[in-house]
């Protein structure tokens, strides 16, 4: 299973040496073409260790047999192939052609268990394997401890929830969804709220959400609302630009 930093970062670099978490290190470079100037880097086709992948524009009917795989700990805190932070705790997970932001259904073959997970980066390049889940998405699909296990992946689309229903829609763009922007994380609670509440006059939205890092209860602040990626990366400059350093998009489950 392999981790792969922003497709972005590696097409201006072009070709770079990147770490894996199974075995020595890959090499991974974008495929430049005049057909794929103008999508985004993890949109374009790509190769790692010379073999060669072409990310799907379309996720429709999209099914798939083999080997689920997970990455956890070692992982936790660092960056995704679209941008965001990978959370060992959120439902999300890795695919090597899928267009990011997409639902699938993970199914245990065998017995019969299932998981719905948002695939946000790339991988697993391991031969056999076609997914890659996040911890809890492993648990939830009784893995962990086995490490693999042959599944059924099936694409099921962007989601949205309607009085409480939710359902899966095509995407009219590649970067459309609900993000928001993380300014800072707190150990103590009244620093988080009293952050959140500032924020929440100046931005219209502001709130706290509660994970447990590394067995400490942490207090996250996260602003905003925004409907593609690229607004939400730019609300992040102007937070930067604001004094909170450490901001980053991160998207609604």
């Amino acid at each position: 299973m392999l981790f792969l930093r922003l497709l972005q970062f590696v097409a201006v670099l072009g070709f770079v040496p990147l770490l894996a978490s199974c075995g020595g290190g890959h090499t991974t470079r974008v495929i430049e073409t005049p057909e794929t100037r103008e999508l985004k880097g993890w949109q374009k086709p790509y190769e790692v260790d010379g073999r060669r992948y072409q990310p799907l524009r379309d996720h429709q009917g999209f099914q798939q047999r083999g080997i689920a795989s997970w990455y956890g700990r070692k992982f936790h805190g660092r960056k995704t192939s679209n941008g965001e932070i990978y959370d060992m705790y959120a439902l999300t997970a890795a695919h090597k052609t899928l267009p990011l932001g997409v639902y699938v259904r993970v199914t245990h073959l065998q017995d019969g268990r299932s998981v719905v997970v948002r695939v946000n980066d790339r991988g697993p390049f391991v031969a056999g394997r076609v997914i890659d889940l996040s911890y809890v998405g492993a648990q939830r699909l009784g893995i962990v401890d086995a490490g693999t296990a042959m599944v059924q992946v099936q694409a099921l689309g962007y989601q949205q929830t309607d009085r409480g229903q939710v359902s899966y829609r095509p995407p009219s763009s590649y970067d459309i969804g609900r993000f928001s922007v993380q300014v800072g994380a707190f150990s103590v609670a009244s620093n988080a709220y009293r952050l959140a509440t500032r924020l929440r006059s100046r931005s219209g939205k502001a709130d706290v959400q509660t994970a447990v890092i590394n067995g400490r209860q942490m207090y996250r602040v996260r602003v905003g609302e925004y409907r593609s990626l690229e607004r939400a990366e730019k609300a992040v400059l102007d937070f930067i630009a604001g004094g909170f350093s450490g901001s980053f998009v991160v998207a609604f489950d």
